[in-house]
């Protein structure tokens, strides 16, 4: 009996080496299709998505030029003399725009999309801060004193430009 049960251990042993082995390898192999196949579908995803992200930046950098103080006061003219009307319009114009590209965040970045409504409401700070100053008595003037702002520190703007170029160079 005790040569039946020695047969038969020999008998199983290489059976069980060699089911372990196929066992290594039969999972060694699935792992390594998964990951290839995580990989492909990462990659095409990432070609879709890819354009859809380039056009926010591109927007979203258009916002930013559009928003940008020398372009502001150049495309807006005061209507009255009156600087709070003035404010209230520039003010105006650069929400409609924004409100116009709000959904351009869902492209970017969280730190990206921070850096953006900071310029934006740095602006709008900036045009307000403007028109409370003393200098200032009507429309002209309160357009005079951002100009000569805009002479004396670089606008938010330009930062937040320079951070969105900086991250599409980081999405190739």
């Amino acid at each position: 009996m005790n040569a039946d049960f020695t047969n038969i251990l020999i008998m199983l042993v290489p059976s069980l080496i060699v089911a372990v082995t196929a066992f290594y390898f039969f999972n060694s192999y699935t792992r390594s299709e998964n990951l290839r196949r995580d990989v492909e579908l990462h990659l095409k995803h990432a070609q879709q998505t890819l354009p859809l992200r380039l056009q926010a930046y591109e927007r979203m950098a258009l916002f930013l030029e559009r928003i940008a103080l020398g372009n502001l006061l150049s495309r807006v003219k005061p209507n009255s003399g009156d600087k709070d009307s003035y404010e209230a319009q520039l003010i105006s114009t650069i929400e409609q725009e924004f409100e116009h590209n709000l959904t351009q965040q869902i492209y970017l970045s969280q730190n990206c999309w921070n850096v953006i409504m900071t310029s934006k409401n740095t602006t709008i700070q900036m045009i307000r801060q403007a028109n409370m100053s003393d200098k200032v008595e009507n429309s002209q003037k309160m357009r005079e004193h951002l100009l000569n702002t805009l002479l004396e520190t670089t606008p938010p703007t330009d930062a937040a430009i320079l951070f969105l170029k900086n991250e599409v160079g980081q999405l190739w």
